[in-house]
């Protein structure tokens, strides 16, 4: 063989040997790194107390809510109560189910089975009234005065979602527990402004 030939036929071998290691290595990077969907999960797994915490006792709070409002559905006395209630039964109830889902994944207890009884401890009261209290003061109403007692338990109920929401976004280490918190705070802060106009009307 010339010596040209032998070059050129070195050359090619080089070439080969190259493409071939470098694809044994693509092969072995590509083995060794977590999917998308392994990447999600590792996330979604990812909780602290604060994070348990939030989303049972926000379960509890919203299914406090979701009883007001069903009895404003049935009871408020304008449209525009009565739309504002069944956006937040809207709004609430995949909420609570979403919440409930992530507990059951954390391996955590439900916040179903907890019961109103700490509706008036951390941000769970309205105007130092319990859930039971609240129902009782609603049940007794009608019209007008109806329309003014749910507004305003809604909005001091409000403000104390906004209050754990805020807590969530401090302490809480789940990104999606901490996004909800700011969806809550966005929604329930507009809603707010809402009712303090709807009372004004009033």
């Amino acid at each position: 063989m010339n010596p040209m030939r032998r070059r050129m036929t070195a050359a090619a071998t080089a070439v080969a040997l190259a493409i071939t290691l470098a694809a044994c290595s693509n092969s072995a990077d590509s083995g060794d790194a977590p999917t998308t969907g392994e990447s999600s999960q590792s996330a979604a797994a990812t909780h602290n107390d604060a994070d348990t915490q939030f989303a049972q006792l926000m379960i509890v709070h919203h299914q406090g809510a979701i009883e007001m409002a069903g009895l404003a559905v049935e009871r408020a006395s304008t449209p525009e109560v009565k739309a504002l209630a069944e956006r937040i039964q809207a709004a609430q109830g995949p909420e609570i189910d979403l919440m409930t889902g992530w507990l059951t994944s954390w391996g955590e207890e439900s916040g179903h089975d907890m019961g109103m009884g700490g509706m008036d401890m951390g941000g769970m009261d309205m105007d130092g009234m319990s859930q039971d209290e609240v129902m009782e003061e609603l049940d007794a109403l009608e019209g007008a005065e109806f329309d003014r007692a749910f507004l305003e338990r809604m909005v001091a109920h409000h403000r104390g979602a906004i209050e754990m929401s805020e807590q969530e976004k401090a302490e809480g280490s789940n990104p999606d527990a901490m996004s909800l918190a700011g969806t809550i705070i966005d929604a329930q802060t507009a809603e707010i402004t809402e009712m303090q106009n709807l009372l004004a009307g009033l």
